[in-house]
């Protein structure tokens, strides 16, 4: 049968599927994909896979993709990060059986993206990408899809689109920010330049970016015309959203606990899932995010998730007549509901208001007082923070280290060689010398190996004369009885 493509392969293949759940790490696994789908979504992605590791590593593969077959899984799309044409095309055929398509992750803005050189770090390199594309596109029996970012120029990303489908793209996901906008900074993304690389192509366009509720989707679809929209963080904080419903966090808590029984995935998984639906109600109840934090087993969990419900029923309990949800929230924080993230300090103030935007409460603050200066701190700097709370992370205070006479590295104090350690190792071992400061003792050891050799050498030597003396005693025995 030949390979459908473009709008045949969205109608026939992907049941012409509006609502879509976004690949995303560690949380797109099999047990969340089945609890979207129970309640509304159509197409899933599974997380971004790494194409090399997928290649070269049977568990990976195994623990990824090749678990245990549910048919209620489909359809379904490998997304893979890659930057070699001939690894992901190798990594994709291998992936081919248990899929209906292949996706070319080119929309990943994170720091490990660019280090690792893939996601929308690649988006300049047309290239390179008409390579992957063409060559995926000849060699797979399923389809070649991708997920991209938009310039900040609507014509370029326009450029862009018609590039990967005249390579061999049969569909198109586009999130509507650029690869700088994200985090604090991620803002309002930009369904004006959807809706012109709709126009502009001729394969199906899936939107991503903006969606928070289900009239988001629908609105959406009406002002760019795109086939479908795709959602993570919505969904992450409410899985009933393509359902249009806003139900209660146990319930889908417990629903997802439930599924991960009987397909499990690692714990990390579980418990950013559980952050995510009780974000609004363990901003009320601090020490149960301490221990859903600490648990070490899906067990714990689950008694976590029982306490939360209790004490909500509790609340809800003792709620007075006509009582309104706090903290501008648009529902009691124990209904699932949208997460709007804090936008940069100058938004906040701009609102009126510290770690808020549009009236929806945010995460923690990320605002702190240090040295009467307002700075904005990582969630890594909070929590040293508060270890530390004299702790300053003004780089004009860091210590003034002495550098490496060889590699510019911080030196140990009291290195012989004036070097950090890594070197000061090389030159002592290709030299035999000791370093007391970096406790390496080539030298010393190296003279007691000889004392050592000189040692044995001297007890052999008695027992070599013994010998010869034995040996010459028995020969004249012999000699004496030869002769009778």
């Amino acid at each position: 049968m030949p390979k459908l493509r473009g709008e045949a392969f969205w109608r026939e293949t992907l049941r012409s599927a509006h609502y879509v759940v976004a690949p995303m790490v560690d949380q797109s696994e099999l047990a969340w994909r089945l609890l979207s789908r129970r309640h509304g979504a159509q197409l899933c992605y599974t997380p971004m896979l790494h194409a090399q590791v997928f290649l070269r590593d049977a568990n990976y593969r195994r623990e990824n993709l090749y678990g245990e077959a549910c048919p209620e899984d489909r359809p379904l799309i490998v997304q893979f990060c890659a930057n070699d044409p001939e690894v992901f095309v190798q990594a994709a055929l291998l992936a081919q059986d248990y899929c209906d398509a292949i996706d070319l992750n080119l929309g990943c803005p994170q720091m490990i993206a660019k280090r690792g050189h893939y996601g929308a770090f690649l988006q300049e390199e047309w290239d390179l990408l008409q390579r992957m594309i063409l060559l995926a596109n000849e060699k797979l029996s399923v389809p070649i899809t991708c997920k991209i970012r938009v310039f900040p120029e609507i014509d370029k990303t326009v450029k862009y689109a018609q590039m990967l489908e005249k390579a061999g793209c049969q569909l198109l996901t586009v999130h509507g920010r650029t690869k700088e906008q994200k985090g604090p900074l991620a803002g309002v993304a930009s369904w004006e330049h959807i809706q012109a690389v709709r126009k502009a192509v001729s394969i199906p366009v899936f939107a991503n970016g903006n969606i928070q509720c289900l009239s988001d989707v629908e609105e959406c679809i009406r002002k760019t015309g795109v086939h479908g929209v795709m959602s993570a963080e919505g969904n992450l904080h409410n899985p009933a959203l393509f359902e249009g419903r806003n139900p209660l966090v146990w319930e889908m808590a417990e629903e997802y606990l439930e599924i991960v029984q009987k397909y499990p995935c690692p714990l990390s998984y579980v418990r950013a899932h559980l952050f995510k639906l009780w974000h609004h109600t363990l901003q009320v109840y601090q020490q149960l995010r301490e221990e859903l934090a600490k648990v070490k087993t899906l067990e714990g969990i689950v008694d976590v998730n029982r306490e939360l419900k209790l004490r909500c029923q509790e609340e809800i309990a003792n709620q007075k007549e006509g009582e309104k949800p706090k903290e501008g929230l648009p529902f009691f924080h124990w209904i699932c509901q949208p997460y709007i993230r804090p936008g940069p300090k100058e938004r906040c103030k701009e609102n009126g208001a510290s770690g808020t935007e549009k009236g929806v409460r945010g995460k923690r603050a990320l605002e702190e007082e240090e040295d009467g200066n307002a700075e904005l701190l990582s969630k890594n700097k909070q929590k040293k923070k508060l270890r530390n709370p004299n702790k300053s992370f003004d780089p004009s205070l860091k210590p003034k280290y002495a550098k490496c006479d060889q590699c510019g590295n911080p030196k140990g104090n009291k290195c012989v060689f004036n070097m950090c350690r890594g070197c000061c190792k090389k030159r002592a071992f290709k030299e035999t010398a000791d370093c007391p400061g970096h406790g390496l003792l080539f030298k010393t050891k190296y003279e007691k190996s000889l004392s050592w050799q000189s040692s044995q050498r001297v007890i052999q030597t008695p027992e070599i004369s013994r010998r010869g003396a034995v040996d010459v005693g028995e020969t004249a025995a012999l000699e004496e009885a030869g002769d009778s």
